[in-house]
Protein backbone atom coordinates (compact mmCIF):
# COMPACT_ATOMS: atom_id res chain seq x y z
CA UNK A 1 0.00 0.00 0.00
CA UNK A 2 1.37 3.02 -1.12
CA UNK A 3 0.87 6.14 1.31
CA UNK A 4 0.45 9.90 1.68
CA UNK A 5 4.26 10.72 2.20
CA UNK A 6 5.15 10.08 -1.24
CA UNK A 7 2.26 11.45 -3.14
CA UNK A 8 -1.27 12.71 -2.87
CA UNK A 9 -2.66 12.01 -6.45
CA UNK A 10 -2.56 8.58 -8.99
CA UNK A 11 -2.69 9.19 -12.77
CA UNK A 12 -3.38 5.81 -14.06
CA UNK A 13 -1.85 5.75 -17.57
CA UNK A 14 1.41 7.60 -19.20
CA UNK A 15 0.62 8.95 -22.45
CA UNK A 16 0.01 12.80 -23.56
CA UNK A 17 -3.61 13.18 -21.06
CA UNK A 18 -1.67 11.37 -18.11
CA UNK A 19 1.12 13.20 -18.41
CA UNK A 20 0.10 16.67 -18.83
CA UNK A 21 -2.70 16.03 -15.77
CA UNK A 22 0.11 15.07 -13.58
CA UNK A 23 2.30 18.45 -14.98
CA UNK A 24 -0.61 20.30 -13.87
CA UNK A 25 -1.13 18.41 -10.11
CA UNK A 26 2.84 18.90 -9.71
CA UNK A 27 1.37 22.98 -10.38
CA UNK A 28 -1.10 23.00 -8.36
CA UNK A 29 0.86 21.81 -5.24
CA UNK A 30 -0.18 17.89 -5.52
CA UNK A 31 2.49 15.25 -6.01
CA UNK A 32 1.16 12.68 -8.54
CA UNK A 33 2.41 9.34 -9.04
CA UNK A 34 2.27 7.65 -12.33
CA UNK A 35 0.45 3.71 -13.26
CA UNK A 36 1.52 2.67 -16.59
CA UNK A 37 0.47 -0.67 -18.11
CA UNK A 38 3.41 -0.77 -20.61
CA UNK A 39 6.86 -1.25 -20.44
CA UNK A 40 7.36 2.22 -21.72
CA UNK A 41 5.58 5.43 -21.48
CA UNK A 42 3.89 7.40 -24.51
CA UNK A 43 0.41 5.75 -24.99
CA UNK A 44 -0.40 5.43 -27.92
CA UNK A 45 2.37 7.84 -29.21
CA UNK A 46 5.55 5.70 -29.84
CA UNK A 47 8.53 7.38 -31.61
CA UNK A 48 10.84 4.93 -32.87
CA UNK A 49 13.74 4.31 -35.54
CA UNK A 50 13.72 2.04 -38.56
CA UNK A 51 16.90 1.80 -40.62
CA UNK A 52 18.13 5.40 -39.50
CA UNK A 53 14.63 7.36 -39.76
CA UNK A 54 12.57 8.15 -37.01
CA UNK A 55 9.04 7.03 -37.35
CA UNK A 56 5.55 7.08 -35.55
CA UNK A 57 3.93 3.69 -34.78
CA UNK A 58 0.82 6.03 -33.43
CA UNK A 59 0.03 9.68 -33.21
CA UNK A 60 2.60 11.19 -35.35
CA UNK A 61 1.04 14.50 -36.76
CA UNK A 62 0.50 17.90 -35.66
CA UNK A 63 -1.48 20.95 -36.54
CA UNK A 64 -0.58 24.65 -36.19
CA UNK A 65 -4.19 24.97 -35.51
CA UNK A 66 -3.94 22.45 -32.49
CA UNK A 67 -3.10 25.56 -30.01
CA UNK A 68 -2.36 24.02 -26.95
CA UNK A 69 0.15 21.43 -28.60
CA UNK A 70 1.71 24.37 -30.14
CA UNK A 71 2.16 25.73 -26.80
CA UNK A 72 3.99 22.93 -25.66
CA UNK A 73 6.31 22.59 -28.42
CA UNK A 74 7.28 26.67 -27.73
CA UNK A 75 7.42 25.64 -23.94
CA UNK A 76 9.66 23.20 -24.36
CA UNK A 77 11.52 24.98 -27.45
CA UNK A 78 11.20 22.20 -29.62
CA UNK A 79 10.41 23.39 -33.35
CA UNK A 80 7.75 21.98 -35.78
CA UNK A 81 9.22 20.53 -38.71
CA UNK A 82 6.62 20.63 -41.78
CA UNK A 83 6.59 18.68 -45.37
CA UNK A 84 7.79 15.77 -43.30
CA UNK A 85 6.38 13.87 -46.43
CA UNK A 86 7.45 13.87 -49.78
CA UNK A 87 5.23 15.08 -52.58
CA UNK A 88 3.33 12.82 -54.49
CA UNK A 89 3.93 12.44 -58.04
CA UNK A 90 1.33 10.26 -59.02
CA UNK A 91 -1.63 8.24 -57.46
CA UNK A 92 -3.11 4.49 -57.45
CA UNK A 93 -7.34 5.08 -56.52
CA UNK A 94 -10.08 2.77 -56.96
CA UNK A 95 -12.33 2.62 -59.90
CA UNK A 96 -15.10 0.45 -61.59
CA UNK A 97 -12.11 -1.59 -63.02
CA UNK A 98 -10.04 -2.00 -60.10
CA UNK A 99 -7.11 0.20 -59.07
CA UNK A 100 -6.12 2.92 -61.68
CA UNK A 101 -3.20 5.42 -61.79
CA UNK A 102 -3.52 8.94 -61.99
CA UNK A 103 -1.49 11.83 -61.77
CA UNK A 104 -1.36 13.41 -58.01
CA UNK A 105 -3.03 16.76 -59.34
CA UNK A 106 -5.73 14.67 -60.27
CA UNK A 107 -6.74 12.77 -57.83
CA UNK A 108 -5.83 14.27 -54.99
CA UNK A 109 -7.46 17.51 -56.32
CA UNK A 110 -10.74 15.98 -56.84
CA UNK A 111 -10.48 14.57 -53.29
CA UNK A 112 -9.99 18.42 -51.74
CA UNK A 113 -13.56 19.34 -53.34
CA UNK A 114 -15.35 16.22 -52.66
CA UNK A 115 -14.03 16.75 -48.63
CA UNK A 116 -14.93 20.78 -49.43
CA UNK A 117 -18.34 19.37 -50.50
CA UNK A 118 -19.18 16.94 -47.69
CA UNK A 119 -18.35 19.31 -45.32
CA UNK A 120 -19.63 22.73 -46.68
CA UNK A 121 -22.67 22.89 -43.31
CA UNK A 122 -19.51 22.09 -40.96
CA UNK A 123 -19.24 26.39 -40.20
CA UNK A 124 -23.05 26.53 -39.43
CA UNK A 125 -23.08 23.40 -37.19
CA UNK A 126 -19.68 24.55 -35.35
CA UNK A 127 -19.48 28.57 -35.57
CA UNK A 128 -16.79 27.80 -32.44
CA UNK A 129 -15.45 24.20 -33.12
CA UNK A 130 -13.65 24.58 -29.61
CA UNK A 131 -17.92 24.77 -28.25
CA UNK A 132 -18.89 21.44 -30.33
CA UNK A 133 -22.58 21.84 -28.38
CA UNK A 134 -22.51 25.89 -28.89
CA UNK A 135 -25.63 24.81 -32.02
CA UNK A 136 -26.91 21.83 -30.05
CA UNK A 137 -30.47 22.33 -31.90
CA UNK A 138 -28.47 21.35 -35.02
CA UNK A 139 -25.69 19.20 -34.01
CA UNK A 140 -28.07 16.70 -32.12
CA UNK A 141 -29.93 16.40 -35.32
CA UNK A 142 -27.11 15.84 -37.97
CA UNK A 143 -25.28 13.87 -34.86
CA UNK A 144 -27.87 10.76 -35.85
CA UNK A 145 -26.17 10.88 -39.40
CA UNK A 146 -23.31 8.36 -40.21
CA UNK A 147 -20.56 9.05 -42.53
CA UNK A 148 -22.29 7.03 -44.82
CA UNK A 149 -25.54 8.25 -44.24
CA UNK A 150 -24.41 12.02 -44.98
CA UNK A 151 -22.23 10.74 -48.50
CA UNK A 152 -25.72 8.77 -49.35
CA UNK A 153 -27.66 12.24 -49.14
CA UNK A 154 -25.47 13.96 -51.68
CA UNK A 155 -26.25 11.35 -54.48
CA UNK A 156 -22.56 11.76 -55.63
CA UNK A 157 -20.99 9.63 -58.83
CA UNK A 158 -20.10 6.42 -58.27
CA UNK A 159 -16.61 7.10 -58.50
CA UNK A 160 -16.51 10.09 -56.50
CA UNK A 161 -18.70 7.70 -53.81
CA UNK A 162 -15.90 5.50 -53.37
CA UNK A 163 -12.92 7.91 -53.31
CA UNK A 164 -14.58 10.04 -50.66
CA UNK A 165 -15.79 6.81 -48.72
CA UNK A 166 -12.35 4.61 -48.60
CA UNK A 167 -11.01 8.28 -47.19
CA UNK A 168 -13.66 8.55 -44.36
CA UNK A 169 -13.92 5.17 -44.14
CA UNK A 170 -10.61 4.88 -43.16
CA UNK A 171 -10.44 7.31 -40.47
CA UNK A 172 -13.59 6.15 -38.95
CA UNK A 173 -12.09 2.25 -38.52
CA UNK A 174 -12.78 1.01 -42.06
CA UNK A 175 -15.99 1.84 -41.98
CA UNK A 176 -18.18 5.09 -42.96
CA UNK A 177 -21.15 3.51 -41.51
CA UNK A 178 -18.98 3.51 -38.06
CA UNK A 179 -17.63 7.23 -37.55
CA UNK A 180 -20.65 10.11 -36.82
CA UNK A 181 -20.54 12.99 -39.45
CA UNK A 182 -20.80 15.17 -36.34
CA UNK A 183 -17.31 13.89 -35.97
CA UNK A 184 -15.43 14.42 -38.83
CA UNK A 185 -17.30 17.80 -39.90
CA UNK A 186 -15.91 18.77 -36.21
CA UNK A 187 -12.40 17.95 -37.44
CA UNK A 188 -13.05 20.26 -40.46
CA UNK A 189 -14.24 23.02 -38.35
CA UNK A 190 -11.15 22.98 -36.16
CA UNK A 191 -9.03 23.58 -39.30
CA UNK A 192 -10.83 26.66 -40.23
CA UNK A 193 -13.68 25.42 -42.40
CA UNK A 194 -11.10 24.84 -45.42
CA UNK A 195 -9.46 22.50 -47.43
CA UNK A 196 -5.49 24.48 -46.82
CA UNK A 197 -6.60 23.91 -42.74
CA UNK A 198 -7.35 20.35 -43.26
CA UNK A 199 -4.52 19.06 -45.43
CA UNK A 200 -2.40 20.45 -41.97
CA UNK A 201 -3.67 17.68 -39.57
CA UNK A 202 -0.69 15.22 -41.48
CA UNK A 203 2.87 15.62 -42.77
CA UNK A 204 3.95 18.17 -39.52
CA UNK A 205 5.92 17.22 -36.44
CA UNK A 206 8.17 17.63 -33.90
CA UNK A 207 11.87 17.48 -34.84
CA UNK A 208 12.79 15.27 -31.79
CA UNK A 209 9.61 12.73 -32.10
CA UNK A 210 6.96 12.71 -30.08
CA UNK A 211 8.19 10.82 -27.18
CA UNK A 212 10.53 13.59 -26.58
CA UNK A 213 8.06 16.09 -26.00
CA UNK A 214 5.85 13.48 -23.63
CA UNK A 215 9.41 13.13 -21.83
CA UNK A 216 9.85 16.96 -21.45
CA UNK A 217 6.20 17.18 -20.21
CA UNK A 218 7.18 14.06 -17.82
CA UNK A 219 10.20 15.57 -16.78
CA UNK A 220 7.76 18.38 -15.33
CA UNK A 221 5.65 16.54 -13.56
CA UNK A 222 8.29 14.96 -11.06
CA UNK A 223 6.55 12.36 -10.70
CA UNK A 224 7.42 8.50 -9.69
CA UNK A 225 6.41 6.47 -12.47
CA UNK A 226 5.61 2.45 -12.06
CA UNK A 227 6.02 0.78 -15.73
CA UNK A 228 4.70 -2.53 -16.14
CA UNK A 229 1.88 -1.98 -13.55
CA UNK A 230 -1.55 -2.47 -15.44
CA UNK A 231 -5.03 -1.47 -13.28
CA UNK A 232 -7.41 -3.97 -12.67
CA UNK A 233 -9.47 -2.30 -10.26
CA UNK A 234 -10.49 1.16 -9.02
CA UNK A 235 -12.67 1.83 -5.73
CA UNK A 236 -13.34 4.84 -4.43
CA UNK A 237 -15.31 5.22 -0.74
CA UNK A 238 -15.86 8.68 -0.63
CA UNK A 239 -12.58 9.78 1.35
CA UNK A 240 -10.03 8.14 -0.70
CA UNK A 241 -9.52 6.23 -3.91
CA UNK A 242 -7.87 2.70 -3.82
CA UNK A 243 -6.19 1.51 -7.36
CA UNK A 244 -5.41 -2.24 -7.12
CA UNK A 245 -2.57 -3.42 -10.01
CA UNK A 246 -2.69 -6.86 -11.81
CA UNK A 247 -0.24 -8.26 -9.10
CA UNK A 248 -2.38 -6.97 -6.43
CA UNK A 249 -0.47 -4.20 -5.07
CA UNK A 250 -2.87 -1.36 -4.10
CA UNK A 251 -1.84 2.44 -4.12
CA UNK A 252 -3.81 4.68 -2.76
CA UNK A 253 -4.75 9.07 -2.44
CA UNK A 254 -7.39 11.34 -1.93
CA UNK A 255 -8.01 11.89 -6.13
CA UNK A 256 -7.24 9.47 -8.99
CA UNK A 257 -6.92 11.06 -13.31
CA UNK A 258 -7.95 8.04 -15.32
CA UNK A 259 -6.44 8.72 -18.47
CA UNK A 260 -6.53 5.61 -20.35
CA UNK A 261 -8.72 5.03 -23.49
CA UNK A 262 -12.37 5.08 -22.85
CA UNK A 263 -12.29 1.86 -24.78
CA UNK A 264 -10.32 0.88 -22.00
CA UNK A 265 -12.77 2.02 -19.30
CA UNK A 266 -14.49 -1.69 -19.78
CA UNK A 267 -11.32 -3.47 -19.07
CA UNK A 268 -11.29 -1.75 -14.82
CA UNK A 269 -13.56 -2.59 -12.37
CA UNK A 270 -14.84 0.13 -11.00
CA UNK A 271 -16.79 0.91 -7.49
CA UNK A 272 -18.93 2.44 -7.26
CA UNK A 273 -19.97 1.50 -11.13
CA UNK A 274 -19.00 4.01 -13.73
CA UNK A 275 -22.05 6.84 -14.51
CA UNK A 276 -24.36 5.37 -17.21
CA UNK A 277 -22.72 7.80 -19.86
CA UNK A 278 -18.97 6.46 -18.99
CA UNK A 279 -20.30 2.93 -18.74
CA UNK A 280 -22.28 3.40 -21.93
CA UNK A 281 -19.14 4.76 -24.11
CA UNK A 282 -17.47 1.76 -22.41
CA UNK A 283 -19.50 -0.78 -24.20
CA UNK A 284 -19.95 1.15 -27.36
CA UNK A 285 -16.30 2.21 -27.55
CA UNK A 286 -14.78 5.36 -29.18
CA UNK A 287 -11.60 5.47 -30.39
CA UNK A 288 -11.30 3.06 -33.65
CA UNK A 289 -11.80 -0.39 -32.99
CA UNK A 290 -8.86 -2.03 -35.51
CA UNK A 291 -6.12 -0.07 -36.30
CA UNK A 292 -2.61 -1.01 -37.53
CA UNK A 293 0.27 1.48 -38.47
CA UNK A 294 2.32 -0.31 -41.17
CA UNK A 295 6.21 1.28 -42.41
CA UNK A 296 7.36 -0.32 -45.63
CA UNK A 297 11.47 -0.16 -46.69
CA UNK A 298 10.80 -0.60 -50.90
CA UNK A 299 12.84 -0.58 -53.66
CA UNK A 300 11.41 0.33 -57.32
CA UNK A 301 11.43 2.75 -59.94
CA UNK A 302 9.01 4.73 -59.31
CA UNK A 303 8.29 8.54 -57.57
CA UNK A 304 6.64 9.09 -54.76
CA UNK A 305 3.07 7.45 -54.34
CA UNK A 306 0.15 7.99 -52.72
CA UNK A 307 -2.04 5.08 -52.68
CA UNK A 308 -5.83 4.48 -51.72
CA UNK A 309 -7.61 1.12 -51.55
CA UNK A 310 -11.28 0.54 -51.73
CA UNK A 311 -13.08 1.19 -48.20
CA UNK A 312 -12.29 -1.26 -46.09
CA UNK A 313 -9.75 -2.55 -48.01
CA UNK A 314 -6.22 -3.89 -45.73
CA UNK A 315 -4.20 -1.50 -46.32
CA UNK A 316 -5.51 2.16 -46.92
CA UNK A 317 -4.07 5.27 -47.08
CA UNK A 318 -0.63 3.76 -48.24
CA UNK A 319 1.83 6.84 -49.11
CA UNK A 320 5.30 8.09 -49.45
CA UNK A 321 6.94 9.27 -46.38
CA UNK A 322 10.63 9.81 -47.67
CA UNK A 323 12.78 8.66 -50.89
CA UNK A 324 15.67 7.58 -49.60
CA UNK A 325 18.67 6.58 -52.08
CA UNK A 326 18.89 3.50 -54.56
CA UNK A 327 15.71 3.64 -55.42
CA UNK A 328 14.50 3.11 -52.23
CA UNK A 329 11.62 4.88 -50.52
CA UNK A 330 10.01 4.13 -46.85
CA UNK A 331 5.95 4.20 -47.24
CA UNK A 332 3.86 4.45 -44.30
CA UNK A 333 0.06 3.47 -44.08
CA UNK A 334 -2.52 2.52 -41.86
CA UNK A 335 -4.81 -0.78 -41.95
CA UNK A 336 -8.53 -0.80 -40.30
CA UNK A 337 -9.20 -4.25 -41.06
CA UNK A 338 -8.42 -6.96 -38.30
CA UNK A 339 -7.80 -9.35 -41.13
CA UNK A 340 -4.14 -7.93 -41.70
CA UNK A 341 -1.98 -9.69 -39.83
CA UNK A 342 1.27 -7.79 -39.66
CA UNK A 343 3.04 -10.55 -37.89
CA UNK A 344 2.89 -12.27 -41.03
CA UNK A 345 5.34 -11.25 -43.54
CA UNK A 346 4.30 -12.62 -46.66
CA UNK A 347 0.52 -11.13 -46.14
CA UNK A 348 2.10 -7.99 -45.62
CA UNK A 349 3.67 -8.76 -48.92
CA UNK A 350 0.67 -9.74 -50.86
CA UNK A 351 -0.88 -6.57 -50.43
CA UNK A 352 1.76 -4.47 -51.21
CA UNK A 353 2.16 -6.87 -54.51
CA UNK A 354 -1.52 -5.72 -54.96
CA UNK A 355 -1.33 -2.13 -53.95
CA UNK A 356 1.56 -1.24 -55.38
CA UNK A 357 3.21 -4.23 -57.59
CA UNK A 358 6.02 -1.90 -59.05
CA UNK A 359 7.43 -2.27 -55.18
CA UNK A 360 9.83 -4.88 -53.79
CA UNK A 361 9.32 -5.41 -49.72
CA UNK A 362 13.03 -4.95 -48.11
CA UNK A 363 11.48 -4.95 -44.55
CA UNK A 364 9.16 -3.53 -42.34
CA UNK A 365 7.87 -2.41 -38.94
CA UNK A 366 4.10 -2.26 -37.70
CA UNK A 367 2.01 -1.94 -34.88
CA UNK A 368 -1.32 -3.12 -34.31
CA UNK A 369 -3.33 -0.96 -31.73
CA UNK A 370 -6.93 -3.04 -32.08
CA UNK A 371 -4.68 -6.44 -30.22
CA UNK A 372 -3.17 -4.03 -27.83
CA UNK A 373 -4.56 -4.75 -24.81
CA UNK A 374 -4.11 -1.67 -23.14
CA UNK A 375 -5.48 0.34 -25.64
CA UNK A 376 -8.29 -1.85 -27.60
CA UNK A 377 -8.13 0.37 -30.71
CA UNK A 378 -6.50 3.31 -32.13
CA UNK A 379 -7.65 7.00 -32.41
CA UNK A 380 -10.67 8.27 -30.88
CA UNK A 381 -13.67 9.05 -33.39
CA UNK A 382 -17.56 9.37 -31.96
CA UNK A 383 -20.01 7.13 -33.67
CA UNK A 384 -23.62 8.58 -34.38
CA UNK A 385 -25.16 10.02 -31.54
CA UNK A 386 -22.31 10.07 -29.32
CA UNK A 387 -21.34 13.74 -29.67
CA UNK A 388 -24.82 14.74 -28.28
CA UNK A 389 -25.37 12.94 -26.09
CA UNK A 390 -22.11 11.85 -24.02
CA UNK A 391 -20.39 15.82 -23.58
CA UNK A 392 -20.27 17.27 -21.68
CA UNK A 393 -21.24 14.91 -18.75
CA UNK A 394 -18.82 12.43 -20.10
CA UNK A 395 -16.10 15.05 -19.08
CA UNK A 396 -17.40 15.48 -15.53
CA UNK A 397 -15.44 13.57 -12.23
CA UNK A 398 -17.28 10.50 -11.20
CA UNK A 399 -16.78 10.80 -7.09
CA UNK A 400 -13.34 11.69 -6.19
CA UNK A 401 -12.18 10.42 -9.81
CA UNK A 402 -11.31 12.39 -12.59
CA UNK A 403 -11.32 11.52 -16.34
CA UNK A 404 -8.79 12.23 -19.10
CA UNK A 405 -8.38 10.76 -23.11
CA UNK A 406 -8.26 12.57 -26.56
CA UNK A 407 -12.02 10.64 -26.72
CA UNK A 408 -13.58 12.97 -24.25
CA UNK A 409 -11.98 16.04 -25.53
CA UNK A 410 -14.63 18.80 -26.93
CA UNK A 411 -12.02 20.60 -28.89
CA UNK A 412 -9.35 18.18 -31.00
CA UNK A 413 -10.97 14.90 -30.42
CA UNK A 414 -9.20 12.14 -31.19
CA UNK A 415 -5.55 14.06 -31.20
CA UNK A 416 -2.86 14.74 -28.94
CA UNK A 417 -4.24 17.98 -29.06
CA UNK A 418 -6.92 16.44 -27.33
CA UNK A 419 -5.53 14.67 -24.89
CA UNK A 420 -3.66 17.27 -23.69
CA UNK A 421 -6.76 19.29 -22.87
CA UNK A 422 -8.32 16.46 -20.95
CA UNK A 423 -5.23 16.35 -19.14
CA UNK A 424 -5.73 20.17 -17.98
CA UNK A 425 -9.09 19.68 -17.15
CA UNK A 426 -8.95 16.54 -15.33
CA UNK A 427 -5.84 17.88 -13.21
CA UNK A 428 -7.94 21.38 -12.60
CA UNK A 429 -11.21 19.27 -11.26
CA UNK A 430 -8.85 16.64 -9.30
CA UNK A 431 -6.98 19.59 -7.38
CA UNK A 432 -10.54 21.13 -6.45
CA UNK A 433 -11.66 17.86 -4.99
CA UNK A 434 -8.83 17.38 -2.79
CA UNK A 435 -8.50 20.80 -1.71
Amino acid sequence: MGDYRDYDAIVIGAGFAGVTAARELRARGLRPVILEARHRIGGRTWTDDFDGTMIEYGGGWLSPHQSLAMQELERYGIPLVEGMLATPEWAVFPTEDGLKPFSADEALGRLGKLLTTIFEDSGELFPHPEHPMLRADLVTEQDRLSLRDHIDRLNLAPRDDAWISTLVGGFSGGSSRVGGYTALAHWWAMTGGHLEGWITIEGQAPRSGMSALLQEILNDAQARVHLNTPVTAIADDGRAVRVTTATGREFSAPVAVVAVPTNVWRTIDFAPGLPEIHAEAARQGVSVDNSSRVWLRVRGDFGPVHVRDVEGGLLTPLFTHTVLSDNEQLLTGYSQNKQLDTSRPEQVREVLARLLPQAELVSYRAYDWGRDPYALGGWALRRTGQLSRHLPRIQQPHGRITFANDGIASGWHGFIDGAIETGHRAAEQAAALAA
